[in-house]
């Protein structure tokens, strides 16, 4: 469960949106933001950062398509149809305005949202991400500089093979997303035995890694939408947080490139700010989005 400032559980549901079922929570009040978690999380990602918000706003926080509690289709894992997946749960909720904050594969389906949905997405905050269509699949390469800094993402040429990943995966879920959430950052404890039952369990689940998988195999469909996006930059303002760690400053040099008015931070940790420092980012977020709901 993900409780608000008050000690009460977030409401909880699902909605039909977009040729989908999301599973999604709210709570709190004031102007409205949404929480967008990357791979292979789900929205319990946000438990820490989210009774920070409460008080100041309300909070939607959905499981992506395919992941979490979500419903997973067979297709529509590029970052535009999940942008619009949750623009569709936003108006369905009555939210006509609102901010998004997203993280890792949830900081590009954010950004594909405010692209996509300008007239409706007043702020973004861009955390820990790279784009596809702008460096991401330079990190794919075994390369010298990748390896030294950390950045060779060996994961996505595997995840992209078809049939192979599954055939591998398949009965070891709980050791691939314990490595992964683990070794991406640097304070490993806050991969806190709750998280890591809460992520194996929803990738367990049938269909689980298959979804996980295709939004990877979405990569260069995701680099199309992303060039053809970046070509009318955003007007909103953005905040770039990245992770000393892991991407770092390399998510404010993106931002400048698909937005007008950005503002970059780094925080001491690695690939998973809200988990590893939730209080530093809501020290940089809170006054960000404040007056713009």
């Amino acid at each position: 469960m993900i409780f608000d400032h008050d000690g009460e559980s977030l409401r909880t549901n699902r909605a039909t949106v977009n040729g989908t079922s999301l599973h999604y929570r709210t709570g709190g009040s004031g102007p409205a933001v949404v929480l967008l978690h990357g791979v292979p999380k789900t929205g319990y990602h946000w438990r820490h950062l989210v009774p920070k918000l409460t008080p100041r706003h309300t909070v939607v926080v959905p499981d992506l398509r395919g992941l979490g509690d979500s419903a997973r289709p067979a297709g529509g894992y590029d970052s535009a149809t999940m942008a619009d997946d949750i623009a569709a749960l936003m108006a369905h909720l009555g939210h006509a305005n609102y901010s998004v904050m997203g993280e890792d594969w949830g900081a590009v389906i954010g950004y594909q949202l405010a692209a996509r949905h300008r007239d409706q997405v007043t702020s973004l905050v861009f955390a820990e991400a790279l784009f596809p269509g702008f460096g991401f699949e330079d990190h794919t390469a075994l390369t010298e500089e990748n390896v030294s800094t950390g950045m060779h993402l060996w994961h996505l040429g595997f995840y992209f093979q078809p049939d192979v990943p599954e055939m591998l995966i398949a009965g070891h879920e709980r050791e691939l997303i314990t490595y992964m959430i683990k070794n991406e950052r640097s304070h490993p404890d806050t991969a806190t035995p709750d998280a890591v039952e809460e992520y194996v369990r929803c990738y367990s689940l049938p269909g689980g890694i298959r979804a996980m998988l295709s939004i990877y195999r979405a990569m260069l469909v995701d680099a199309e939408q992303n060039r053809e996006a970046a070509r009318k930059k955003l007007d909103i303002p953005v905040l770039a947080l990245g992770g000393s760690a892991f991407i770092g400053d390399r998510n404010e040099t993106q931002m400048r490139l698909m937005a007008h008015d950005v503002t970059g931070h780094v925080l001491d940790a690695g690939h998973d700010l809200a988990e590893e420092v939730p209080d530093e980012v809501a020290a940089v977020v809170l006054p960000f989005l404040a007056g713009r709901g």
